[in-house]
């Protein structure tokens, strides 16, 4: 703060300016989402980007004849963990085309256009399916008509599909 006091505040946004190269901002690693391919959500503008960490979606596996309980989370960045039941989590990378595959499934008009909860009667030990993508939540499950587009989501997950193994 002492530096504030004797040479203003000016001076010293000028040495930051200068030290961090006039303001440019530092190049974005090459499986960094662009601005152009991220869907605005709830409160944020197209221009802001996702924290790499941050969750693109989360898609939650319930029952089946062994009753299985199984979440995983995929990453902006593309890296993804897998929790079955209470085990250990397991971790793995998609690749960059993986992940814009994926998001181009997530962002796709049709996929907001999928029903939010499922229609028909459920098929006895079949697998209950939630997927968690911008703050909305799609249920689904074995037994309905699957739309193209969430077939689409499914198709583009890590191993090809949401986990159902136990």
């Amino acid at each position: 703060m002492e530096h504030v006091k004797r040479y203003g505040a000016a001076a010293v946004l000028a040495a930051v300016v200068v030290v961090t190269g006039c303001g440019q901002a530092p190049a974005a690693p090459p499986d960094t989402p662009g601005p152009s391919s991220t869907a605005p959500r709830d409160g944020q503008t197209r221009d802001e980007q996702p924290a790499p960490q941050e969750d693109l979606v989360e898609v939650v596996v319930s029952g089946g004849f062994a009753g299985v309980r199984n979440k995983l989370v995929v990453h902006y960045d593309g890296s993804w963990t897998l929790r079955r039941g209470t085990g250990e989590p397991s971790t793995g990378r998609m690749t960059p085309a993986r992940v814009a595959e994926l998001r181009a499934a997530l962002e796709d008009p049709a996929y907001a256009k999928v029903p939010d909860r499922p229609t028909g009667r459920p098929v006895a030990d079949g697998f209950e399916y939630a997927v968690t993508y911008a703050h909305r939540l799609v249920l689904t499950r074995d037994g309905e008509d699957r739309p193209p587009a969430l077939q689409r989501v499914f198709d583009a997950l890590p191993d090809g599909g949401p986990p159902t193994a136990p």
